[in-house]
């Protein structure tokens, strides 16, 4: 792992980030995408000018991003863009969405980076340098997961609940502490929660890039619902202190994990 990769990662995130926060700040017009999920102007302008940072220093580099083309590259290296993670929060003017960055080499996830504009915080890590917290200029502090062993009683941080299943609800609520989405894979790398779970709505890759790398160098453990590799999954995450991983797998592998929240809004009131 080149050193500098890493550094230039959390720079170009960071200055995105700005960026971010200053439009969130001025509030952006939204329109709904083909898929029926929400986008601004915001998350355009943002995704453009990661990319033309990661250009002018990597120009042989590729780069996919949620809101635009594929630039294919030549140096088996790829950087995944969410410019915007959490657009949904960010049009209703909640500040509580991320800038999300990964970057793939040909062994796999190389670097992931997970900035919150409003707080001026990022959270990253390396293959094989661990995992990293930083707020504003201070210094960079190690981070790594909570050392929770009992199931019973676990921190778990709901991501898209208003997608889930009654049945992953059910099972959830009977065993664990469930929490409202706040710092999901941050939260599980940095000891914050236990674990933390996304279903419902099947996640895009660029959501899911960063999430093996940064919790594993924190000492995690990363799956979909059903135990497998997330990147050949079914678009659920199981995020984990590694400890409750398998046991948090079993109580929800075998069960419906989303419902058709938009036909939900759609109907009309009883």
């Amino acid at each position: 792992m080149d050193d500098d990769l890493l550094a230039a990662a959390v720079e170009i995130a960071i200055t995105a980030s700005r960026l971010a926060a200053q439009r969130f700040l001025e509030g952006a017009p939204v329109r709904t995408k083909a898929d029926g999920s929400p986008v601004t102007a915001a998350d355009v302008e943002v995704e453009t000018l990661v990319r033309s940072l990661i250009t002018a220093r990597f120009p042989g580099d590729g780069v996919a991003g949620e809101e635009l083309d594929e630039t294919p590259g030549i140096t088996g290296r790829r950087w995944v863009i969410d410019p915007i993670n959490g657009t949904a929060a960010f049009a209703r003017r909640i500040p509580m969405f991320n800038l999300l960055l990964a970057v793939e080499d040909t062994e796999g996830g190389a670097v992931a980076v997970i900035s919150y504009p409003m707080g001026q915080e990022v959270f990253y890590a390396a293959r094989g340098r661990g995992c990293w917290h930083q707020v504003g200029s201070g210094p960079p502090h190690r981070v790594t997961v909570s050392a929770t062993r009992q199931r019973r009683g676990a921190a778990v941080e709901m991501v898209n609940p208003a997608a889930w299943s009654t049945e992953l609800l059910m099972t959830m609520h009977r065993e664990v502490l469930l929490y409202p989405h706040a710092k999901a894979t941050s939260g599980v790398a940095s000891g914050l929660t236990d674990a933390m779970i996304i279903a419902g709505l099947p996640m895009g890759y660029e959501d899911l890039a960063p999430i093996p790398v940064l919790v594993t160098e924190a000492g995690g453990r990363v799956s979909d619902l059903a135990g497998n590799d997330i990147r050949f999954g079914n678009g659920t995450v199981l995020a984990s202190n590694g400890h409750l991983h398998d046991a948090l797998l079993d109580m929800v592998k075998h069960i419906p994990h989303g419902r058709d929240y938009q036909a939900l809004k759609a109907a009309p009131p009883s």
